[in-house]
């Protein structure tokens, strides 16, 4: 694989738009991570250096988020994102690219379009719903890191502050990345060359982490959440348009 200046552009781009999406947007923005390094990549290639990263983007972000985690969400949807990751482990190249673009892309435009048509924010809703989410997510954030919009969807139906959601959107992506750990390496994609080109991109994923705390205090509660629910939409339909290839 040759590395122009367009890949390492890509490259950047992705960790800081992940960076940020993690610390001050619950992961939201960072399902475009994947597709952006796969132009000039291949999608395994582009999981496997991004694991690295979003585990030292969670150190980073954990530091700030973790004494306003939500427990009693968290183990609602633990125990099933576990599986999800199994079932992705199992999984693992039955789907190709556009496939799973189209697939991102539908869940991603769901889940924004029931959050801004259907507000469930005033009550918290079924565990049932909590545990069909960390499944989805699990699964999701198994084959391309893309487990914001399942978990968004969940949480922005919970009576939360917005720095309860960052929390425990925050706690619960780091756990499942640190589960994801065991599987990338059973399948070898956390090999040297990997990890070398994920070391050079830590003080790009530190950036983004901190970009990520400075935007989120700026924006109140009402328009935080409509703006995540707006960006899950024109991402989904990004991935819709790729994955379908029109």
């Amino acid at each position: 694989m040759a590395i122009d200046w367009v890949f390492v552009v890509l490259m950047i781009v992705a960790v800081l738009l992940t960076g940020i999406s993690k610390s001050g947007f619950a992961g939201g923005v960072g399902v475009v991570a994947v597709p952006l390094i796969s132009l000039k990549a291949s999608p395994a290639f582009a999981v496997a250096v991004m694991l690295p990263l979003l585990i030292v983007m969670d150190v980073f972000s954990l530091k700030a988020w973790w004494r306003q985690r939500v427990d009693r969400l968290l183990w609602v949807m633990f125990p099933p994102a576990v599986l999800g990751v199994a079932i992705g482990y199992f999984t693992y190249g039955w789907f190709d690219e556009a496939l799973l673009k189209l697939l991102l892309g539908v869940f991603s435009v769901l889940f924004g379009l029931w959050g801004l048509f259907k507000p469930l924010r005033g009550r918290v809703m079924s565990s049932w719903v909590g545990r069909l989410c960390g499944g989805i997510a699990g699964f999701t954030s198994f084959i391309a890191h893309a487990g914001g919009p399942p978990l968004n969807f969940y949480l922005l139906q919970c009576q939360l502050t917005k720095q309860q959601f960052l929390a425990t959107a925050v706690v619960f992506l780091a756990i499942i990345n640190l589960v994801k750990l065991v599987p990338y390496a059973m399948l070898g994609l956390l090999n040297m060359d990997n990890l070398l080109v994920a070391l050079m991109l830590i003080p790009v994923a530190w950036l983004g982490v901190r970009l990520g705390l400075v935007i989120q205090k700026r924006i109140n509660g009402e328009l935080f959440f409509r703006l995540i629910l707006g960006l899950l939409i024109l991402l989904g339909l990004r991935l819709i348009y790729d994955g379908a290839g029109w």
